[in-house]
């Protein structure tokens, strides 16, 4: 299922939904544009959130992009190791449910 080529259709969502489309690409521009955190930064967290959503675009997509704003591949592990310590963390807090009160 898997198929960057596939991001080619994304295009039918813009033909068919153009005013929503318009205010989506709008909004991803703006939330990834420079501010409090660099470019680098944003990218890196979109790493670590593609990671823990197991989006295959987002990945691919956010790595590349965090690469070319320069991030290192310390710091691509760093966010991995970010992103399964709150996966795992999930996990940990969510085991309290088993036990009666």
């Amino acid at each position: 299922m898997y198929d960057m080529t596939k991001l080619s259709k994304l295009s039918e969502l813009d033909k068919n939904s153009p005013e929503a489309m318009k205010a989506f690409w709008a909004f991803d521009k703006a939330a990834f544009a420079e501010g409090a955190l660099t470019g680098r930064e944003k990218q890196l967290i979109a790493v670590a959130v593609a990671l823990t959503t197991q989006c295959p675009y987002c990945l691919e997509l956010h790595t590349k992009a965090a690469r070319d704003a320069g991030a290192t591949d310390a710091q691509l592990t760093e966010a991995g190791i970010v992103a399964a310590a709150i996966r795992a963390g999930g996990a940990i807090t969510h085991s309290a449910h088993m036990f009666a009160s």
